[in-house]
């Protein structure tokens, strides 16, 4: 039931002219799921100004083919991303009561094609955000943006992409896979407007009324998804639910599959 939500978002000066982006997550691709591959393919339709990214593309050696196949449409947009754990090493069965436990050891699986992925996406123009910091061309304007690494794996270093944000930007965005207090919290102090992470499935499971059990990790789980202002700061952050999960649980409840377009809006 892949689902594309829609949000506003005031962060804009007064006479700035709307700018739209598309966030995708925690695709977590097999070879075989092509209906995945489609969905997301046509979301080209959206005509997007800039497409970010935010890791967990894979969940197979095989899936940077299916990754490609879906992205293709859009690869002739300005865009930027970040990897996640399962872009460098695969998934490994578990007990999902597991992701209850807040300090379980983290599982490494086979190693992924990460590099394969990265060469793919950095030479159809693509911005690598992975511990880096850099402005494009979209809608345009001038947008910087600084990413990390997974916090998730501690290999994230924001130390190479701290300080305040350019004057000569139009726009300023946070990325990271984990939406981590540590990174989300320096971000926010060095002024950018707008985070973007994943991760969290939403909750996956959820319960109604009450929402996600877990975001697997330090962000508060009424955070799991969607639009917030991020707690004392003057930015906002997006939780995108993702469209994949661990190909050993392949379970949503309450959580649906999704992708967000992000209208941006003057304040």
């Amino acid at each position: 039931m892949f689902t594309l939500r829609r949000f506003d978002v005031p962060v804009l000066d007064q006479d700035a002219e709307p700018l739209r982006i598309l966030h995708l997550s925690d695709l977590h691709m097999m070879p075989e799921q092509r209906r995945k591959q489609e969905w997301v393919a046509a979301l080209a339709g959206t005509d997007p100004d800039l497409v970010v990214v935010t890791g967990d593309n894979m969940a197979s050696p095989y899936a940077v083919p299916g990754v490609l196949r879906a992205l293709e449409p859009l690869l002739d947009r300005p865009g930027a991303f970040v990897f996640g754990s399962n872009d460098y090493t695969g998934p490994v069965w578990k007990n999902p009561l597991q992701y209850l436990m807040p300090d379980r050891e983290y599982v490494q699986g086979a190693e992924l094609p990460a590099e394969d992925l990265r060469d793919a996406l950095t030479d159809a123009g693509w911005a690598d955000l992975n511990n880096a910091r850099t402005i494009v061309k979209a809608g345009g304007r001038s947008i910087e943006l600084a990413g990390v690494d997974d916090p998730h794996i501690d290999r994230d270093d924001y130390s190479l992409v701290a300080g305040p944000i350019s004057t000569g930007a139009d726009l300023h965005i946070g990325v990271s896979h984990t939406p981590a207090k540590r990174v989300l919290d320096a971000m926010a102090d060095d002024g950018f407007a707008l985070l973007l992470a994943g991760h969290t499935h939403g909750g996956q499971v959820c319960v109604p009324g009450y929402g996600a059990l877990t975001t697997n990790c330090d962000l508060p789980r009424q955070m799991a998804k969607g639009l917030h202002r991020w707690p004392g700061s003057e930015a906002w952050l997006h939780v995108s639910a993702g469209m994949g999960t661990h190909p050993t649980a392949p379970i949503r409840f309450a959580c649906r599959p999704e992708a967000s377009i992000l209208t941006l809006m003057p304040r």
